[in-house]
């Protein structure tokens, strides 16, 4: 799946892209006409420890399925990111069926 990554006021490095791009390949398992996903990795300047927000867009035909979380480190963001994905097309799989 080609998955475009934006980080926003920081850069990224290659173990955190890799990271990403083998989550995101997992979820094709859930369903396959899975066109493309946007990624959107921001950090936020607070006082707290969960301040890394990653927003996900998969776009799938007919339909585009976002889920945003925010976590102590991207890793832990994007597979809560990931686990939400999944429950989504597994729904959206269904009402396909329908």
């Amino acid at each position: 799946m080609k998955v475009n990554l934006n980080a926003v006021g920081f850069s990224v490095d290659r173990k955190l892209v890799d990271f990403i791009q083998v989550k995101l390949d997992k979820i094709e398992k859930y369903y396959d006409r899975v066109v493309d996903a946007d990624v959107y990795l921001k950090l936020v300047n607070t006082s707290e420890k969960e301040n890394k927000i990653v927003d996900i867009r998969v776009n799938v035909p007919g339909n585009d399925l976002a889920v945003s979380k925010q976590a102590k480190s991207f890793e832990e963001a994007v597979d809560n990111c990931c686990e939400a994905l999944e429950r989504l097309l597994l729904k959206h799989k269904e009402k396909a069926k329908m």
